[in-house]
């Protein structure tokens, strides 16, 4: 191949396509039109002497060479991004976006405050907040399409950098006017409670179950739910949730909700921060680390 000839904006376009699957969507990222898109794209597919991406009912499909090329592109665009930062990062003065994935206690917990900040201090930076639920978030770290992961983990390899965020506890949540919720809650009182399970937290509660056992009582789970219809569940029943207790304080603010503290010790969550060891000496993902650090110290 000539690569004098070859244009390394058709790599981007690329790029767009693998992430997208659609021209469409692709063209919008990029600023790009249909036509445009499509020529580029014949392009590519000339050059490389491959079809790359088969049209499909449910989008375009990469072939499996477009699967080959994925990764190694991916990665040499990134590297290209980073050589061409500036030495100095001057945060009121970038346009530029970073990719960051939570879990749903980070979402809930730090999403605004951190939108926030970053629109107080760099206006013109754009945030790419994603579940990290859906994602392999090791492989996203790994490629580069993900600058920062904030959630709970347990080992991660040497090539990745950590910080610790927050430390949480769990508490129980239910609605205003409770029958339980006078006094202090017993384990036998919340044995008997009808239970929530909240199956998009990710949350180990499983030291309920121990805890209640020890004392001769047992939990009794009648609904699993999501995040987004928990408020409404538990403020019209008299069913209990356990959560962790800056998620249930967002969870009640403004709501028919109250807190009550366990009758037992609960464990401690920890929320962490996790990049990639190559961005270490980057000076926009440092101001981004400390940024995510120092909003983390505010709560």
């Amino acid at each position: 191949m000539n690569w004098r000839a070859f244009d390394l904006n058709l790599l981007i376009v690329f790029e767009a396509l693998m992430q997208d699957g659609s021209v469409t969507r692709a063209g919008k990222r990029l600023g790009m039109s249909q036509p445009a898109m499509s020529h580029a794209l014949n392009r590519l597919r000339y050059l490389l002497k491959d079809q790359l991406f088969i049209r499909t009912p449910k989008g375009m499909v990469p072939t499996p060479r477009a699967e080959q090329l994925a990764l190694p592109l991916r990665h040499a665009l990134a590297e290209m991004q980073r050589a061409l930062e500036p030495e100095t990062f001057v945060a009121a003065q970038a346009n530029r976006r970073f990719a960051i994935a939570t879990n749903n206690y980070a979402a809930i917990v730090m999403a605004a405050p951190l939108v926030a900040a970053v629109s107080a201090a760099a206006p013109l930076v754009q945030l790419d907040l994603r579940p990290s639920g859906t994602l392999d978030v090791f492989d996203h770290l790994d490629s580069g399409e993900l600058d920062v992961v904030i959630g709970t983990f347990d080992a991660v390899g040497e090539r990745f950098g950590s910080a610790a965020l927050l430390e949480d506890r769990f508490v129980a949540v239910m609605r205003r006017g409770h029958p339980a919720g006078r006094g202090t809650l017993s384990a036998a009182t919340l044995g008997a409670l009808p239970h929530v399970a909240i199956s998009s937290s990710g949350d180990d509660t499983g030291f309920i179950d121990r805890s209640l056992a020890t004392r001769g009582a047992r939990r009794r789970i009648v609904l699993r739910l999501p995040y987004l219809s928990a408020g409404a569940v538990l403020g019209q029943s008299d069913m209990v949730a356990t959560l962790s207790r800056r998620v249930a304080e967002a969870m009640v603010q403004g709501s028919a909700l109250q807190l009550r503290e366990l009758p037992f010790t609960s464990p401690t969550v920890r929320t962490s921060m996790l990049w990639h060891r190559r961005l270490d000496g980057y000076p926009a993902h440092r101001w981004l680390r400390d940024l995510v650090a120092s909003v983390s110290r505010r709560l």
